[in-house]
């Protein structure tokens, strides 16, 4: 499948980042990768390149880790502004796509990884066609991660989700990343299902389909 220009990616951005300003602690700024410094009214710079040359380094070995870091490496973006602090949520600046996009239809944009700090700090995922499957057998939606104040780095399974209609999301374990400034990138596979007339096809009235990721979401988060 031929793969949709950055400036797609970055216009999606900023439409996701408006849907869910209610929960965004600071406003974006798209030219260029300004964030605002811990406990600093004011913003700072940083190469968004650099950061994503020393992910790809962090996730050496790990081959579909390597595949998305690759992935935006070739595209080079430019991640609009984070903001300072994770709570309540930080959604990723930049949105996946997947061989299914939102519709279900066609591929397309898909949706996005975000930062959680709730209940301890977590990573998460929203987006796609219908709801989240409540069993992922056979998918796996994982998050590479690197901490470039402290240069913590790993990598995090997207598992916990609640079979209830108010659970739009599935997220990772509570983990400590430390603080600071968090590069983060989120790819793989995701069941979703939405309702279907039962019949011998969908016996339990759902259709299933495995959206898998070709374009990564990738984020500048704080914890």
């Amino acid at each position: 499948m031929r793969r949709p220009k950055f400036t797609r990616h970055l216009t999606a951005a900023v439409a996701t980042t408006a849907m869910f300003g209610a929960v965004l602690a600071g406003p974006v700024a798209a030219e260029e990768n300004r964030v605002p410094a811990p406990g600093d009214s004011g913003t700072t710079s940083f190469d968004m390149n650099d950061a994503l040359r020393q992910l790809r380094s962090t996730v050496s070995g790990n081959p579909a880790a390597e595949a998305a870091v690759d992935r935006l490496l070739a595209e080079r973006p430019q991640v609009p502004g984070a903001a300072e602090v994770a709570l309540p949520a930080q959604v990723f600046q930049i949105p996946a796509n997947s061989d299914i996009g939102r519709t279900g239809a066609s591929p397309g944009v898909h949706g996005s990884g975000v930062a959680l700090g709730i209940n301890g700090f977590q990573f998460g995922y929203f987006g796609g066609p219908g709801t989240i499957a409540p069993n992922q057998d056979g998918a796996k939606l994982e998050v590479a991660w690197l901490n470039l104040s402290n240069g913590r780095s790993g990598f995090e399974v997207l598992n916990q989700h609640l079979d209830i209609p108010v659970d739009t999301s599935i997220r990772s374990r509570s983990f400590d990343p430390g603080g600071g400034l968090i590069v983060a990138a989120a790819y793989g596979t995701l069941w979703h299902r939405w309702p279907a007339p039962v019949d011998e096809a969908h016996p339990d009235g759902f259709h299933y389909q495995r959206a898998t990721i070709d374009f990564p979401s990738l984020g500048a988060v704080y914890n």
